[in-house]
């Protein structure tokens, strides 16, 4: 129905739409953030309530209406909130990645009110490679053997430390992770051979000063003196070890997949492959063609879904979450 005016017919008033309102927590400025209201706005629902990581961490806290649900955005590329949880003035820094689970995980907790979609003593799960590695591994979800996984893990103070937990386990080739890391920060791939042979890749960048630097340029160590110097670095912050377990590859490229679980269904994946051990697309990796990978799983005598069966039970070891990433390492069959 219209009515009319001078200037010509005009269209009634529709009434306001209704649904679930939404506040995020993030970064303003974040492209993350801008695309999940732009999603929100989409669907037709009002823009979500944008609340500031740095008036969080300044303000000890921030409230949040019955009836709205709270989305957790990560709190990363800003300096400003960077240097409240690190205590770091620059940003490529890779130390202080302790104190920045202790800060974050501390803010989690002071979201008051709202519908949470993600739940702090998961995302602290999460968060903590060895702790997370340790869920999964007693849900019978498979994970490359750890000796550091779990409470009663290992834990490593140095080197020396790494290099006795090498032999312990047999394991000539390992993955070196920072426990509060992500995006391969303070990574290292640790290769070794006989004749005392070693050769470490990683993003890491050795500063004159001895300070540890991200940088999107891959690089390859090899003197142990120099492996060694990195990992007694990082070791007050928490380190994680895992076996190197060969991946498939495709087109002569090794690859993985990073799936995404909303609501307990593996809803997308992304397929990542690389010349190296990292295949992180931000260090040089490349998207891999999926359909190609639906075809390597079939052909091995796998099913794409227990692909995703895998994924799907990883997230369920956190039920609390609405939205759970997850990296899947296909092994060099595609069958595992």
């Amino acid at each position: 129905m219209t009515a009319s005016t001078a200037a010509g017919p005009v269209a009634a008033a529709s009434p306001a739409r209704t649904g679930p309102r939404f506040a995020v927590v993030g970064n303003p400025e974040n492209r993350r953030v801008s695309l999940f209201a732009d999603a929100v706005r989409a669907a037709g629902l009002p823009a979500p309530r944008v609340v500031a990581w740095a008036d969080v961490l300044r303000a000890r806290g921030a409230d949040f209406a019955a009836d709205e649900f709270v989305r957790v955005d990560s709190p990363g590329e800003n300096p400003e909130v960077d240097r409240l949880l690190r205590g770091a003035s620059d940003p490529t820094r890779v130390e202080g990645s302790a104190r920045w689970y202790t800060g974050f995980t501390a803010a989690l907790r002071t979201l008051r009110g709202g519908i949470p979609l993600a739940d702090p003593d998961d995302l602290a799960a999460l968060f903590d490679k060895r702790a997370c590695h340790a869920v999964l591994d007693s849900a019978g979800v498979p994970v490359p053997d750890s000796p550091t996984s779990g409470p009663q893990g290992a834990r490593v103070h140095g080197w020396d430390d790494v290099r006795a937990l090498m032999r312990e386990h047999r394991m000539p080739r390992l993955f070196v992770k920072p426990a509060h890391g992500s995006s391969a920060s303070g990574v290292l791939a640790v290769e070794t051979a006989g004749g005392g042979r070693i050769r470490a890749t990683t993003s890491v960048e050795t500063g004159p000063d001895g300070a540890l630097h991200n940088s999107l340029r891959v690089r390859r160590y090899h003197d142990e003196r120099d492996v060694a110097r990195i990992v007694d670095v990082l070791a007050p912050d928490g380190l994680h070890l895992e076996r190197w377990v060969p991946k498939a590859s495709q087109a002569g490229r090794t690859a993985d997949l990073r799936v995404v679980v909303v609501a307990g269904r593996a809803t997308h994946a992304v397929v990542r492959t690389s010349r190296g051990p990292l295949t992180n697309l931000h260090l040089g990796g490349s998207r891999g063609d999926l359909d190609g990978v639906r075809r390597a799983v079939t052909a091995a005598g796998a099913r794409w879904s227990d692909v995703l069966d895998v994924c799907e039970r990883a997230a369920s070891c956190f039920p609390r979450t609405l939205c759970v990433g997850v990296d899947l390492l296909p092994a060099v069959d595609w069958r595992r």
